[in-house]
């Protein structure tokens, strides 16, 4: 249900309103103020992609300021430009809008923009493009990582019938399992346990009482998963945060009964 005062907000908005001419205006870094209230976070590594993207491309959005030279749009390319040594940069002075009207834009700036999603197919081919050609610049100047631009364009290409390694297709499924908890396979001079890690007897069974020389895992590290890691959906496609902590599984490993015969 929609409050009254919402209501009253929407009523009043008029639509087609058109705005005095806007100047771009070149000013000193030095004169620009930032807004304490403002709510957009930037972190170090997006500030540096966005010095990446100038360096590639130059400074080609102006910043948004007030009458007072404080920032309204451009928190993030600010500090990039400090990053990069630029001291004169273009601003545009919305002073046509009042404060509670420069209040709503800023949120709805950034917020409009995550409504938007990506084509994956047009997507993939624009950056193919990029791919196959010379470029003079970073291809990560375009805010996408390598990894994540070889993973959009993997998922686009059509597959070649013929083109798979027989290597990678899985054997049909047995209807009775093959391996259990608490089986140990001998493969050589190797050992290969079916247990629960967490389980010291499992550590004690796999390793009778000897130590590894090396340990290759990919422990979750404890940091916080939910809201931070997605899918290549977007925001759209959540991670849960990992039931088990890095501490609980590693505590559990080296408590396990084991000598020092190497």
């Amino acid at each position: 249900m929609t409050s009254p005062r919402l209501a009253k907000n929407r009523a009043s908005t008029k639509l087609g309103k058109v705005n005095p001419p806007l100047a771009i205006v070149y000013r000193d870094i030095a004169e620009l103020q930032t807004d304490s209230k403002n709510p957009r976070v930037h972190s170090e590594k997006q500030i540096q992609q966005i010095a990446r993207s100038i360096g590639a491309f130059g400074f080609n959005v102006p910043f948004l300021i007030d009458r007072k030279l404080k920032l309204i749009a451009g928190h993030g390319r600010l500090a990039a430009c400090t990053l990069l040594g630029i001291n004169k940069v273009p601003t545009i002075c919305l002073d046509h809008l009042t404060e509670h009207q420069i209040r709503a834009f800023m949120i709805a700036d950034n917020r409009l923009a995550e409504q938007a999603t990506w084509d994956p197919n047009l997507l993939a081919e624009q950056l193919k493009e990029l791919c196959d050609v010379e470029l003079n610049f970073d291809l990560e100047a375009t805010g996408f990582e390598i990894g994540e631009i070889d993973v959009l364009i993997e998922a686009a290409s059509p597959e070649v019938k013929g083109s798979s390694d027989p290597a990678d297709e899985l054997p049909e499924a047995r209807p009775v399992a093959v391996t259990r908890e608490g089986d140990l396979w001998l493969l050589g001079p190797h050992r290969v346990y079916c247990g629960n890690s967490l389980n010291p007897g499992s550590h004690s069974a796999l390793m009778e009482s000897r130590l590894a020389a090396m340990v290759f895992t990919d422990p979750p590290f404890n940091v916080k998963i939910d809201g931070h890691a997605m899918g290549l959906g977007g925001p759209s496609i959540r991670i849960d945060n990992f039931l088990s902590s890095s501490r609980t599984v590693w505590t559990t490993v080296f408590a396990s009964p084991m000598n020092s015969d190497g």
